[in-house]
C-alpha cells in the first residue's frame, strides 16, 4: 500500500473523481485526539460521497443517514492499495484526527430456495 499526502491544491478534485469510484463503499470514522481519546463516529455505514468545498474550507463526508463536516482540515493522507483507497486520515484546524476506514458491503450467501 501507498500513503499520499494530498497536497490542499488537489483537495476538491481529488474528492470529486474519487466519489463516482467509492459508490457502494462502506465506512467507518473513528476520531481521535488527546483531550477525548479515540472515539467512533460511524459504525460501517452506506458511503454516499465525499467532498471538498475551498469556500467554506469544509470536508463533508455523506453516510446513509449522516453527514461527518470536518471544518478546516489542515492534512489529508490517502492510502491507496491494489483495489483503490482503504482509508484517509484527516488533521483538522484544531488538530483533532479522524479516520475513514473504507471496505466493501460483506455479500452474503444467496438463500437456497425451499
Amino acid at each position: 500500500m501507498t500513503t499520499r499526502n494530498l497536497d490542499r491544491s488537489e483537495w476538491q478534485g481529488f474528492f470529486d473523481g474519487l466519489s463516482r469510484l467509492l459508490e457502494g463503499k462502506q465506512a467507518d470514522i473513528r476520531v481521535e485526539s488527546l483531550a477525548i481519546g479515540s472515539q467512533v463516529a460511524v459504525k460501517w455505514l452506506p458511503l454516499l460521497g465525499i467532498t471538498y468545498d475551498p469556500k467554506d474550507d469544509l470536508l463533508e463526508i455523506a453516510l446513509d443517514g449522516v453527514d461527518h463536516m470536518i471544518r478546516k482540515p489542515q492534512r489529508i493522507l490517502a492510502e491507496v492499495g491494489t483495489e483503490g483507497l482503504k482509508n484517509l486520515e484527516i488533521v483538522d484546524g484544531d488538530n483533532v484526527r479522524q479516520v475513514v476506514e473504507l471496505r466493501d458491503p460483506l455479500m452474503l450467501p444467496a438463500r437456497a430456495a425451499t
